[in-house]
């Protein structure tokens, strides 16, 4: 079978030079709607490595980052010397909780509105519940995030702080509850990691949670994440009412403008 030919155009629009993380975003998330909306059909083979570096204007090395991210969430299968080839989806991955959330097409406002009471309970849990261990990967996160320069590692750091939260609530369905909607909040936090109406307000929060559960005060840090959750609710704008997936596109596609020649 030939390499598709099916990417869609907007995929095939250069990008010039740009951070590798948002690099690997963007072409990662085009190449994952093209696969998950038929575009790209199961058992098509994906362009070669070369093919996709010139595609996208990217090194392959960022190419090879996307496809093996691409391989861990199963929507394509590398065959050493013979390429990529799109997967079959079965009815299980059709129906996982990421894919059913999107076919809901929410908005931020509802995720937002979805995460405030799932974690300001899992945050007052975890200041009664968490362990030194617990403690001390919290303050690594909080230091990882603090330190991080590029956006999408920014993003991971986040991610990964509110996951430590999840671990030290000693609750599992809390944390399979997060873990549902952690692709959705990677992209809220891609925004509100690089958007300084959003990022500099909120600056202080993590540090605050952080010191709440290490004073072992559950109502602090319940009023703190609260805090940190609604912050969004007033600096998102018109964004609120808009498809998380539609708004995190946009900006992924601001941020590697400011990076065009």
């Amino acid at each position: 079978m030939q390499p598709t030919g099916h990417l869609s155009s907007a995929a095939r629009s250069p990008l010039g030079a740009a951070p590798r993380g948002l690099l690997t975003e963007r072409i990662a998330r085009r190449l994952e709607h093209d696969i998950r909306s038929g575009v790209i059909a199961p058992g098509d083979k994906l362009p070669s490595e070369r093919e996709l570096a010139a595609e996208f204007q990217a090194s392959r090395g960022v190419v090879r980052e996307v496809l093996r991210r691409l391989e861990a969430q199963q929507l394509i299968d590398v065959a050493p010397g013979r390429g990529s080839f799109v997967r079959e989806q079965d009815s299980g991955q059709a129906r996982g909780y990421d894919a059913l959330y999107r076919a809901g097409r929410p908005t931020v406002r509802q995720l937002i509105e979805a995460r405030i009471p799932m974690e300001t309970e899992m945050v007052r849990l975890a200041a009664s519940r968490a362990t030194d261990e617990d403690l001390a990967t919290l303050r690594a996160a909080r230091d990882e995030l603090e330190a991080a320069q590029d956006v999408v590692d920014k993003a991971r750091a986040d991610l990964a702080f509110h996951d430590a939260i999840a671990v030290a609530s000693k609750n599992p369905v809390l944390r399979i509850m997060l873990s549902s909607v952690s692709g959705m909040m990677f992209e809220l936090m891609l925004r509100s990691n690089s958007d300084p109406s959003i990022a500099e307000p909120g600056v202080p929060h993590h540090p605050e949670i952080f010191e709440a559960l290490e004073r072992r005060d559950p109502d602090e840090a319940a009023r703190r994440m609260r805090e940190h959750l609604t912050l969004a609710l007033r600096t998102y704008g018109s964004d609120l009412d808009v498809q998380i997936d539609v708004m995190a596109s946009n900006h992924i596609e601001m941020l590697l403008g400011q990076h065009r020649p």
